[in-house]
């Protein structure tokens, strides 16, 4: 493979990441907007738990994405799905931005809303392993951890996209007219990392691991990897389990904690999460090439270890009130959760042979997401809520990092074996 074709490859591999994320930050900020549009007005909060609701309607139908995308990934090839994916995430983006609104179509505005975002679910649950699959198996053995993590460096950099695009409308347009049909514009312009990442796709080569590994006689999949890997999906999701956690916990809950829940309210909580996130953004690759130095493994274990013991202390420091503490606590987060995720692609790939790896990946990957992700921010609040302690969700992340940890050290790499090779 040429150098051009590699990074070809490797941008079209991480596009679909960026759409995912765009889309994810973009309807999350305009929620309050989408809530006015597609519910009744006479009940603002009601409305607003049932655009929440359609918002996490996609992490439901994400396991099902991982075992549809699995089957196609892991039978026809890692190409074909990830040129599937980015249609079925960007189509809907685009919908969405055109779709009428409750008052011009009643209740069925909403019913094509939760559709649209189902659909953008299912492809969000293939996506990301796909991507993951794909860029360890085109690198090289020296070079698979950092390629691996461009994927959830990539999610990142669409997170913060989609939060710059909104903040600009918003300056550049007003409330009045983002409410009227500025809110459309970030939607509609989905079509634009369509017709790149269709480019940058098609002129992708196959995954030249999966055409020298893919067991043809494996006809299902998800039925093989059941039967034989049932163990190792269970581990995976155990081991990613801080990630998943911390990661929605810190850049997802975290501004509403801080301008909310603590005695003395910070009122640039976002602007604070937005450089965290950047941080979060540079640490991830830069955690990736260290795990292609001293292996995947060790660096999850000692990131695991940090994130344990500092996270109460971290906490302790956000209720001081200040916002250049907030601002120290929060860029230590993003740091200690950029070196658990970094190395996670590739130790995740390295866990499954290349025939079923899309198929089992996806399930351990999205079964964690779905169960403790998307649940994150609520079980957070919940804890302060009914504990009446701001610091209790620091108890729930140092609970799932001594799972993380555990699952770390019983898992057993397979030794100068190629990733690809590994049965």
């Amino acid at each position: 493979m040429t150098k051009a074709q590699l990074i070809r490859n490797s941008l079209g591999g991480v596009v679909g990441n960026i759409m995912e994320w765009y889309d994810f930050a973009v309807f999350g900020f305009l929620a309050p907007v989408i809530t006015i549009k597609f519910f009744p007005h006479d009940s603002p909060l009601t409305g607003l738990i049932m655009t929440y609701g359609i918002f996490a309607t996609g992490y439901l139908m994400r396991p099902l994405g991982g075992i549809f995308f699995g089957y196609i990934g892991d039978r026809l090839g890692r190409k074909k799905a990830l040129i599937l994916s980015i249609f079925m995430m960007a189509i809907p983006t685009i919908l969405i931005g055109v779709l009428p609104t409750y008052e011009q179509l009643g209740i069925y505005a909403a019913v094509l809303l939760v559709l649209l975002r189902m659909v953008q679910g299912l492809s969000v649950g293939g996506e990301l392993i796909g991507s993951v699959s794909f860029m360890v198996e085109i690198a090289s053995e020296k070079h698979k951890g950092f390629l691996g993590s461009l994927t959830l460096g990539s999610a990142v950099g669409g997170l913060l996209l989609g939060s710059a695009v909104v903040t600009l409308l918003n300056l550049m347009l007003g409330d009045t007219v983002m409410q009227d049909w500025g809110w459309r514009i970030p939607f509609l312009s989905g079509v634009i990392i369509l017709g790149i990442g269709l480019w940058l796709r098609e002129g992708m080569t196959e995954s030249p691991e999966f055409l020298q590994n893919v067991d043809s006689s494996v006809i299902k999949p998800l039925v093989y990897q059941v039967i034989h890997h049932k163990r190792k999906i269970v581990q995976l999701s155990a081991m990613i389990s801080l990630a998943t956690i911390a990661s929605y916990v810190m850049f997802v809950w975290m501004p509403t904690y801080l301008s909310t829940m603590i005695d003395h309210p910070i009122h640039d909580a976002l602007a604070i999460n937005t450089v965290s996130m950047v941080v979060l953004f540079i640490s991830i690759p830069f955690a990736g090439y260290l795990s292609d130095l001293f292996g995947q493994r060790k660096v999850m274990i000692v990131a695991t270890v940090v994130m344990l013991l500092s996270v109460l202390p971290l906490f302790m420091l956000l209720q001081h009130g200040e916002w250049y503490m907030a601002l120290g606590a929060q860029i230590l987060f993003a740091l200690i959760v950029g070196f658990v995720q970094g190395p996670m692609p590739a130790l995740m790939a390295e866990m499954f042979p290349v025939s079923v790896r899309y198929t089992s990946v996806g399930i351990g990957y999205n079964v964690s997401v779905a169960l403790l992700g998307g649940t994150a921010p609520m079980v957070a609040t919940w804890l302060v809520e009914k504990t009446g302690d701001p610091l209790s969700p620091a108890w729930y992340i140092m609970t799932f990092s001594l799972v993380s940890l555990i699952a770390l050290l019983l898992y057993e790499p397979r030794k100068n074996e190629p990733i690809g090779n590994i049965q």
